[in-house]
Formats: C-alpha cells, structure tokens, sequence
C-alpha cells in the first residue's frame, strides 16, 4: 500500500496515461453547453467543440465538482494509500478548492482517522499538473505526507504559465482577467502574450502576429529555463499541428530533460478560445 495517494482536478491536464501510472486521482469539472452537460476531460479532437464555441449566443457554464464528488474520490485513494493529498487549481480562478476542503470534511466523517490535506497549487493547466505529478512520484518513492507536501510546495514558486492568445475575446465575455479586456477593445488584431505565475495573471508583451508570438514565447522560455534541467509542457487550444512543431523547437533548441503537448480542457478552452499556444514549464532548482 502507498502512503500517500494524491488527487487533482481536470484542469492540471495531466497526461491520462501518466496518471494511470502514478495513480493518480483526477476529477472532472463540468461543462453546460446548451442543453447538454460534459465532462471535462482531455480531447483527441476538440475542433467539434470550439466550433459550437464560435457560433453559440450563450456561452457554456462551467460548474467545480460538488463536495461529494470530491469525499467519494478521496475516500477511492485512500483504497490503495494511507493518507491523501489533493491538489486543486488556484483558488484565484475556482471554488474548486473550498470544494475540496469541504470534501475532506466528508470524507473524514465517512471514515474516520483518515489524514487528508488539500492543497492549493496557486496554478493551473500543466503548472498545475506538474505540481501534482511530483506530489505522486514522491509518493511512489515511498514518501509520506509532510515529504510529499514539502516536494509540492517546494516547486509550487517555480512552475509558470506563460501563453500567447489568439483572441481575448473569450477572456472578455468571461470577466476573468479585467486587466486584460482593455486589449480585447483594441481595433488591431493583436496577439497578447501572457504569464501566471504565484496565483496572478500578468501581461508580459504583445505582437501583431502568430510567427512573432512563437518566437517570443522561445525566447522567454529560454531566458527563464537559464539553461538548467527544464521540464515543460507544450499548451494548446485547438491546434495540434503548430504545438507539435513548436515542441519540436524546443526539443532542438533547449533539449528538455521532460517534455509534453497537451491540450487545455474544454473548461480551460471556454475562457481562452481556441487559437492558444503557449507552455507551462520549470527547471530544476539548483541546475
């Protein structure tokens, strides 16, 4: 039996088949999309969805897992582990973490004596997952609770986001990022480039154009790594093709000790629209 089985949310898109692996819990949110209800989840092909995006009047609603859900997927991890973390989104953007704390109330009342802690990474999409992914490779080297925490907490400061947009017109119907909707008014077709690092959103530059964006994006990426041991994953919405050939550039250039192409979910995919390419990376500390 593992000492520590570790939970996370559908937002950190990890890897399904590196969950399975480490074991790892992940909850779905939930998506309302007209008259349908989704589970959000990681797509092979997501282009059916940011289609009925574009043309929608009314934009889906996205909805944290109840409590329950969250008791039922703790109580799941402790089958196998002895204690268990959970790790949610930043706050900044969810209920998700009042969610799961009130969760581990619930589970704790259901089987009492049970140790579950539930953290706030302070990120999202792949930061958010990488903070997770160590959390369970720590506990699979045998780690306890306060180690894995330690692990956890230890890269929380380090991991970013740092994305170019294709529109803000998505973060703009949302209200999710008023420092950004003043872009979103502008009459040039300008390309943002955005960072989330330590809970906050931040501006980092802005170009006129996609091949600039990328090359941008290189090169802050470069910058940050300070050629140490880089771990990073390749984000997209909705085009596979220019995140492939973009870690393909980092491959060649920076040469990843851990490298990934994942795709945002659909939840994620409703505040950014399609069109985002970024990365969410850290380096080692110490290299």
């Amino acid at each position: 039996m593992a000492r520590v089985g570790i939970v996370t949310d559908s937002t950190a898109c990890v890897p399904p088949e590196l969950a399975s692996e480490l074991a790892m819990q992940v909850i779905p949110l939930q998506l309302a999309f007209d008259d349908e209800v989704y589970q959000d989840r990681l797509s092979p092909d997501a282009s059916a969805f940011y289609a009925k995006l574009r043309t929608t009047r009314r934009p889906p609603a996205t909805a944290a897992p109840p409590p329950g859900v969250y008791a039922d997927t703790m109580l799941r991890a402790a089958e196998s582990a002895r204690t268990v973390l959970c790790l949610t989104v930043s706050r900044q953007f969810s209920a998700m973490h009042d969610a799961a704390v009130q969760g581990a109330e619930l589970a704790r009342e259901r089987r009492p004596g049970l140790d579950v802690r539930v953290l706030d990474s302070g990120a999202a999409a792949m930061a958010q997952g990488f903070v997770a992914i160590e959390a369970a490779r720590a506990a699979r080297q045998g780690a306890g609770i306060e180690q894995v925490l330690d692990r956890a907490r230890e890269l929380m400061p380090r991991v970013q986001l740092l994305v170019c947009l294709d529109t803000l017109s998505y973060l703009a119907r949302s209200g999710r990022v008023p420092r950004l909707i003043v872009w979103a008014s502008s009459p040039l077709q300008v390309k943002p480039l955005v960072e989330f690092v330590g809970g906050k959103y931040r501006p980092v530059g802005i170009v006129r154009s996609k091949a600039k964006a990328v090359d941008r994006l290189l090169q802050l990426l470069e910058r940050r790594s300070g050629g140490g041991a880089l771990h990073v994953c390749v984000q997209h919405t909705n085009v596979p093709s220019e995140a492939a050939d973009l870690a393909e550039r980092v491959r060649q250039t920076l040469r990843p000790t851990e490298l990934y192409v994942q795709e945002f979910t659909q939840v994620m995919g409703v505040h950014t629209g399609p069109g985002l390419l970024g990365f969410s990376f850290y380096t080692e500390a110490g290299s």
